[in-house]
């Protein structure tokens, strides 16, 4: 006996073949597209207006939220371009976070405009710049709120340990090339410095002096979930510095007792994957302060639950800087900082030589300026 398909089944198979045909030739202009874009260097822009739930109890914007923004616009720009070739589909995973400026605070209400670029490639890493800029849609006026760079490096969604190459941009002059070949070598250097001289966290006494290092030293633990990951399953780079500024905000607030706001992040730098399922402890510590800002080393370690014979691992680590606020959101002293032992006073210093650093740095700035 003969069987005849259904008219209604022809006809569907014809509608997929169809839509099949379509999805391909998008596919090819999108890749042209994306190619044209390469050439170009196109930029990549996220709003989204702040809401209560963003920002601390007197309506400034938390830095993590900013940060987590950030990460979201450089991870987009950055897939984008690197699948404008042909080979292993891919997903722009973030590396290291370049020092990052909150130059104006953001509040409740305001639409946050994040704006991502590339604007240097090497051969399996490209840096995205991004800026923020934070408007007031009732009346129309607009700032500049921060300003960063970002590092990221293309996995393979076959294989998440195989780094894919990225195709290169072009750049308006040489010179552009030769600035950006220089901040990818010092990145480089830095990033390997940074994970030479990893260190343990050590508890705090169990009954801290005030204003002391161990009465505002503060962990966080967080069981990762399917909601933090990425396609490959393992943590977003903007969730886990979400995290790291909420344990440096409860640090620089214990320190305080005060209405406190991110001032500026050091790199930020990602050595190891976290993966779904690992249990993260993010613990933020004082190690510098002066006579307005506080100096926070914040450090992540990752455990797998399902592999636990693995041990605890240092993940993330970078040095966030806070400042203390009265209710009119002017600047107040902070409290010294107690030094107890060699090691605290050893991290002392060398904060102290990142402050003037920085300082002095923002100085050479605004003299070109």
């Amino acid at each position: 006996m003969r069987c005849f398909r259904p008219q209604s089944s022809r006809a569907a198979d014809e509608v997929y073949k169809g839509q099949a045909s379509q999805s391909q030739q998008v596919s090819r202009d999108v890749r042209d597209a994306g190619e044209a874009g390469a050439q170009q260097g196109s930029k990549h822009q996220l709003s989204r207006i702040m809401r209560p739930d963003d920002a601390n109890i007197v309506g400034n914007v938390h830095g993590g939220i900013i940060l987590k923004m950030i990460e979201e616009a450089g991870c987009i720009i950055g897939t984008r371009h690197c699948n404008t070739q042909n080979g292993d589909r891919c997903l722009a995973a973030l590396v290291r976070v370049e020092k990052t400026e909150f130059l104006s605070p953001v509040f409740i209400g305001e639409v946050a405009h994040v704006t991502a670029e590339i604007t240097y490639t090497s051969k399996h890493s490209l840096e995205v710049q991004v800026k923020v800029m934070a408007e007031n849609i009732l009346t129309g006026a607009k700032k500049l709120a921060n300003k960063a760079a970002l590092w990221y490096v293309p996995c393979s969604l076959q294989n998440v340990d195989k780094i894919m190459e990225v195709p290169p941009i072009k750049y308006d002059s040489t010179e552009k090339e030769e600035e950006g070949r220089k901040r990818y070598e010092t990145q480089k250097m830095e990033r390997l410095e940074t994970k030479a001289r990893i260190e343990e966290v050590v508890p705090p006494p169990p009954n801290p002096e005030k204003h002391s290092v161990g009465f505002s030293q503060s962990s966080l633990i967080h069981l990762v979930g399917p909601s933090d990951c990425t396609l490959h399953n393992y943590v977003h780079g903007g969730v886990t510095m979400k995290l790291m500024d909420e344990v440096a905000g409860i640090v620089a607030a214990r320190h305080c007792n005060t209405n406190i706001v991110t001032a500026s992040v050091d790199a930020i730098n990602f050595h190891r994957k976290i993966m779904k399922g690992c249990v993260v402890t993010v613990t933020g510590r004082l190690t510098f302060v002066s006579n307005k800002s506080m100096e926070i080393e914040v450090l992540v370690d990752a455990t797998s639950l399902v592999e636990a014979e693995k041990g605890k691992y240092r993940a993330v680590s970078a040095f966030f800087t806070f400042i203390s606020l009265d209710k009119h959101n002017r600047p107040l002293p902070v409290p010294p900082l107690k030094i107890n032992g060699e090691e605290e006073q050893r991290r002392f210093e060398e904060g102290n030589a990142r402050y003037l650093h920085n300082k002095a740095k923002r100085l050479a700035e605004k003299q070109q300026q």
